[in-house]
């Protein structure tokens, strides 16, 4: 070889400020202070690695003491001063690295060259890099020098981490802070070196690097190199991806078919692909968050500019996204980052992965949100679940299968969509078919009476597990429609204690909520005040259920709930556990039942 081989980096590292990538505003102030000397004694270049700030420090070196300076403030590059910069033997010019050069010894050698004034040129210029790595001591050995330095010397501090520098050295220098260099910008830069070098790259293969590359373009030039190498001077896109353990996007669209049909077998089979191509699990959640959260901004006009990508995989992510709802871009990015969050503390990575693709499937499922409320309102209309209660010796003669299956067009709209609230035990089923305003009424009534024909009722009975199913399938139905029914705090107070008849086996959480009655805060806000901690961690610990439970009672989703220790818990004196016994066995005869039952004892 006639010359020996120089990374891109170093080759294409550039000389002047125009050939600066992602600076403009940045190099553009430098060049003006120059041309009007307008030059501090100190400069701050902070930002991330690899967009310039080294390489900026010594343009700007070369600049202020170049003999012909171009009037848009470029150094000439042909001068005595700028020869001698660029071949490396300047002596105006010090660079220190502090990563290595940290301590106070280091500084007090810098501060005794500083007192060497220029043979050639106007100033000395010091370009410390890495400055945040100075120890304390030597910040302080350095401040003197950096407030009140020789009027030939210029300090320009590098650093990428600028919030570890003290605050005495911020206020004695100007502050610049270098921006990431966009993924557009970067190709551009790689396009024009590809062109130099008589190299063949396909744009998207470029968008691939420029992307692994997070803003750096020093970065993206090693990367440049890496795929370069295995190339033979054609870099294509499944080259570049190949080279640098990157998923293709293919995998991702092929998971949006299988989320928009809620086809789980292929997702999971998908997947299964990917593990098979050495691809860790951690880094597919993250690609498939960063996916669907490129599919979201693409699927508004105002936020299609956020998406760092070419024109032609910008064009497919808006196609595919028009296909969503924005519901379903919410709910997919919140699994994905709950499931990274988890991702490193779960023993079975692999399946909480899956089971998050299955969540993804069952978002979309295939069918449209709004067309599921009509089935499952048409399903309660038509079952014949009365035909069922006849057995019942209480009721023979209420509930002929006849009289509810003959008027099924019988209620409205309105009220099949309140299908919701879980009615008493007692009320009668034909109240369906006489009484078409009390149709919510219907569809949980058989639910307790075929338990009570089952061969276990003693706990079932109590729990009514039944209703609460069909509470969760209706809230399912009229998810897409908040209900703000006005309610008066009479009827909470109702619904509470209705709360407590229906549910006697939740003795704790009974118990606190017989000494308390939700009081108002405004139309939609009520609190509860409790005596002790206990109760309040039994009353949270159920909320969940327990909110359900009113909300559907009152027809109002928006009621919220506070719970809050009263001035008596506060000062109360905390209760022994044989204290707790007692007033448990007082407040309910079921728990005062079942301890003369076992003979139970408090040791």
């Amino acid at each position: 070889m006639s010359e020996n081989y120089v990374v891109s980096a170093r080759k294409y590292r550039p000389a002047s400020f125009s050939t600066v990538i992602g600076q403009k505003a940045l190099t553009h102030t430098l060049k003006t202070a120059i041309k009007n000397e307008q030059l501090a004694h100190a400069y701050l270049f902070c930002g991330p690695r690899g967009v310039g700030k080294t390489t900026c420090a010594r343009i700007f070196a070369k600049a202020i003491n170049c003999e012909h300076l171009s009037a848009d403030g470029e150094p000439c590059n042909e001068c005595e001063s700028c020869q001698a910069f660029n071949e490396q033997r300047s002596y105006n010019i010090m660079e220190l690295d502090a990563a290595s050069n940290n301590s106070v010894d280091d500084i007090r050698t810098l501060t005794d060259q500083v007192l060497v004034p220029p043979q050639i040129g106007r100033y000395r210029v010091f370009i410390i890099d890495e400055v945040h790595m100075l120890s304390q001591a030597a910040f302080n050995a350095f401040l003197k020098t950096l407030e009140e330095p020789p009027k030939y010397a210029i300090f320009i501090l590098a650093t990428t981490e600028k919030q570890k520098i003290i605050p005495t050295i911020l206020s004695r220098c100007q502050i610049y802070d270098f921006a990431r260099i966009t993924v557009p910008d970067i190709v551009d830069q790689l396009q024009r070196i590809c062109q130099d070098k008589g190299v063949t790259a396909e744009p998207a293969a470029l968008n691939v690097i420029a992307q692994k590359a997070d803003g750096a373009m020093r970065d993206a030039l090693s990367i440049f190199d890496q795929v370069l190498a295995s190339s033979d001077g054609n870099i294509t896109y499944q080259n570049a991806i190949d080279n640098l353990n990157v998923l293709d996007y293919d995998y991702y669209f092929r998971l949006d078919e299988a989320f928009l049909s809620g086809d789980v077998p292929q997702a999971l089979l998908i997947y299964k692909e990917i593990r098979d191509k050495g691809f860790d699990s951690l880094f597919f959640i993250n690609g498939l968050a960063q996916h669907l959260r490129d599919l979201m901004v693409a699927s508004t006009p105002q936020t299609i500019g956020l998406l760092e990508m070419n024109t032609d995989i910008a064009q497919r992510h808006v196609q595919q996204a028009s296909r969503f709802n924005a519901r379903f871009f919410y709910m997919a990015m919140d699994l994905c980052n709950t499931c990274d969050l988890h991702y490193r503390d779960t023993s079975n990575k692999q399946f909480t992965v899956e089971l998050t693709l299955i969540k993804l499937c069952q978002l979309m499922g295939g069918t449209p949100l709004q067309e599921q409320p009509q089935p499952r309102v048409q399903k309660i209309a038509t079952q014949p679940a009365p035909a069922q209660v006849a057995p019942q010796a209480a009721r023979p003669a209420q509930a002929p299968p006849t009289t509810t299956t003959s008027q099924p067009p019988q209620p409205t709209q309105a009220t099949q969509a309140k299908v919701q609230p879980t009615p008493a035990p007692q009320q009668p089923s034909q109240h369906l078919a006489n009484a078409p305003h009390q149709a919510p009424q219907a569809p949980v009534q058989p639910a307790p009476q075929r338990v009570a024909t089952s061969s276990t009722p003693r706990i079932l009975i109590n729990k009514h597990p039944q209703p609460e199913a069909s509470k969760t399938d209706d809230s399912q139905v009229e998810h897409s429609s908040v209900r703000t029914a006005a309610f008066t705090p009479e009827q909470l107070a109702t619904a509470w204690q209705r709360y407590i008849d229906q549910h006697p086996t939740e003795i704790i959480l009974c118990s606190a909520m017989r000494n308390s009655v939700p009081q108002k805060i405004d139309d939609n806000t009520y609190f509860v005040e409790v005596e002790n901690n206990a109760q309040i961690e039994a009353i949270n610990s159920n909320m969940t259920r327990l909110m359900q439970f009113l909300r559907e009672e009152v027809g109002n989703d928006m009621l919220a709930l506070n719970v809050k220790l009263g001035e008596k818990g506060v000062s109360a004196m905390a209760k022994t556990d044989r204290e707790l016994v007692e007033d448990m066995r007082r407040r309910s005869p079921q728990f005062e039942q079942m301890v003369k039952d076992f003979q139970l004892t408090l040791e």
